[in-house]
């Protein structure tokens, strides 16, 4: 075969973006609350506070938080796990022992379908190595994280809202997971405010921008990251921290006014702690298209995570292949579920 011509390159650049433009207006837009694993954990941080400002300040955050997840439909209380800095009932101690044993506990009642969220609240650092979340005793580092949430089944969506969480983004990521940091550099080093407008995101559905009646994870974080802007515009200070999300798994992640890959599966995951009705328990004969779909949408992230490795051929190619086949598998649901 001779080499691609000009008018054959733009076509195909044209009909690739139609592709993607059709696909993740299908999949995102179209199935928010639609292809959700069988069941969702949370496990909530709430680190050491170093002052009782912050101490007042982070327990307001837990309880708006925690009245969140509980207002949502489904919710269960076995399904919410809470660490603090003050054990009481029903919350652990956010200590090394604590984490890790509540990861063995959600991580021995979880299957490939379901998925923990995470959520630090508190202070981070960064020692010019490795960064870390405090906690009451011996702090723990995004080294350690990764290695302790390496036996988790299905997927992990993991938000550090503290300060210097930047290096959590490339420890953690990989195809599986999705991470948010509330920083794009550990240099970012003083108090965050986007635990504020996350929290405030979720609490009252504000942040439920294409009205739904649910609120994503994407949702949330592009919600929280206007919060952090305006705040600072208000403030007339010049912005420390700008947040970060990666769902594709290449550890570089992108802002929220970004261009991207990052965000459709995080378009398509709702935080919350109980079993989810999604299309395979209403009509259990669509279950091999949701799990084809789940498939095609792990395949699609893997892709663009090693784009690199590939020519620009070849990258397309497989794009193409993997988008029609997601346009084709979301109709069918859709048309099964009578929504089309």
């Amino acid at each position: 075969m001779g080499a691609p011509t000009a008018v054959g390159v733009a076509v195909s650049a044209r009909r690739s973006g139609l592709l993607i433009a059709t696909a993740v207006g299908w999949l995102v837009f179209g199935t928010t609350a639609g292809a959700q694993p069988l069941e969702r954990f949370t496990l909530l941080v709430i680190g050491a506070s170093g002052e009782s400002r912050y101490e007042t300040r982070n327990e307001d955050w837990r309880g708006r938080l925690i009245t969140a997840l509980r207002n949502q439909r489904g919710f269960q209380d076995d399904h919410l796990v809470v660490l603090a800095e003050t054990p009481g009932p029903g919350v652990g101690r956010a200590s090394r022992d604590g984490i890790r044993d509540a990861l063995d506990a959600l991580t021995a009642r979880m299957s490939e379908r379901a998925v923990l969220h995470i959520v630090l609240i508190g202070h981070g650092s960064f020692d010019g190595v490795d960064a870390k979340f405090n906690l009451v005793g011996p702090d723990l580092s995004a080294s350690e994280w990764d290695r302790w949430l390496a036996p988790v089944p299905g997927r992990v969506v993991f938000i550090n809202t503290a300060s210097a969480s930047a290096p959590f983004m490339q420890r953690l990521s990989r195809p599986g997971r999705t991470v948010i940091t509330a920083t794009e550099s550990p240099a970012q080093r003083f108090e965050t405010q986007f635990p504020e407008f996350f929290v405030e995101a979720l609490a009252d559905q504000a942040g439920d921008t294409d009205k739904d009646g649910a609120v994503s994870v994407l949702e949330a974080f592009e919600y929280a990251s206007r919060g952090v802007r305006e705040w600072y515009r208000q403030a007339g200070r010049l912005a420390t921290e700008r947040a970060l999300i990666d769902d594709t798994g290449d550890g570089r992640g992108r802002e929220a006014e970004a261009a991207g890959p990052d965000g459709l599966i995080s378009a398509r995951l709702l935080l919350g702690a109980g079993p989810v009705r999604d299309e395979a328990e209403r009509d259990p004969s669509v279950m091999p298209l949701v799990d084809r779909r789940e498939v095609l949408l792990e395949e699609l992230a893997r892709l663009r995570a090693g784009q690199q490795t590939l020519t620009r051929d070849m990258y397309a190619a497989e794009l193409e292949r993997l988008l029609v086949e997601l346009a084709t598998v979301s109709r069918d649901i859709r048309r099964r579920m009578g929504s089309d």
